[in-house]
């Protein structure tokens, strides 16, 4: 027990020792990145990636819901855009989830450890390299539940991305946990949270509705774009900048559009890097921060 407790504590240390690093280089001061859901379209976070390596604007601290976990979690562990972009190329459907019928979901995520655990070296939140926090949500009292400094990010994960009705909630230390973004559909709350002053989210636009919805998934789909819509002002107004790629024409399980979607994340954040330089630039000379974009 005693050996436990030491454990924890150090890896509690080192936690908010990350947080004081990440934020006190100030010189350079970065910003915090909210990644959104999307699925298949979170491939596109991964061009937003890029283009802050391209330009040296580091990311501090990192968090996402949904989709936006996984990158996430392979960016805070140490992997850069490339890294990720060979992991995007080669996911498929199957890598993630597989088809097992029951009356809360038609599929289960157990394979996403396996996948997540062959994706990325690191899967342990006390040794990432970004702080890191998965948000999900939790079914039993509706609130979001953030994950972050200790333990393993599998289940955070697979529960940040179990989509209601088409993935099983996820049990875990007794709660009943589904998708992230139910609860926080951009996880800028939760940097806000870690310590982040400085909050780049990144929303990835669902197709529009141009009928009535043809199946099950179709109604729950809309009812998410109708709780979305109505929580939107909230996230924005814990964001600095918004980033929002052109991927609404994906649909959610296409994995083979990979290239065009990193092509669409670099494309928005090129037209908001003027945004996020102005954002770090007023933080290095400790002006204001207040910097907004759509």
């Amino acid at each position: 027990m005693r050996t436990e407790m030491h454990a924890m504590a150090k890896a509690a240390g080192a936690f908010w020792s990350r947080l004081r690093s990440n934020d006190e280089d100030e010189a350079n001061p970065g910003v915090g990145l909210a990644l959104g859901g999307g699925f298949a379209r979170g491939v596109a976070h991964i061009g937003v990636l890029r283009v802050l390596e391209r330009e040296h604007i580091p990311v501090r601290f990192v968090a996402g819901v949904s989709a936006g976990s996984i990158v996430a979690a392979g960016l805070a562990g140490g992997a850069d855009a490339d890294d990720l972009e060979l992991v995007a190329r080669s996911m498929k459907f199957k890598d993630l989830a597989g088809w097992r019928f029951s009356l809360l979901g038609l599929v289960g995520s157990e394979r996403m450890e396996g996948f997540l655990r062959r994706a990325f070296p690191v899967y342990r939140f006390e040794e990432m390299k970004i702080p890191l926090a998965v948000v999900a949500t939790d079914l039993k009292t509706g609130e979001p539940v953030i994950f972050h400094g200790h333990g393993e990010v599998f289940h955070p994960v697979r529960a940040s991305c179990s989509y209601p009705g088409l993935f099983h909630p996820v049990k875990y230390e007794g709660m009943l946990l589904v998708d992230g973004g139910i609860s926080m559909e951009i996880p800028a709350a939760a940097l806000r949270g870690l310590g982040a002053k400085r909050v780049v989210s990144v929303v990835l636009p669902a197709p529009p509705v141009t009928a009535d919805p043809g199946s099950m998934f179709g109604v729950v789909n809309r009812c998410f774009q109708i709780m979305q819509q109505r929580t939107e002002q909230f996230w924005r107004f814990q964001s600095d900048v918004v980033i929002a790629p052109r991927v609404q024409d994906v649909a959610w399980d296409d994995f083979t559009q990979a290239g065009r979607m990193i092509e669409a994340g670099m494309e928005a954040a090129e037209a908001a890097l003027p945004r996020i330089r102005a954002l770090t630039r007023h933080a290095a000379v400790g002006g204001l921060q207040a910097v907004s974009a759509n």
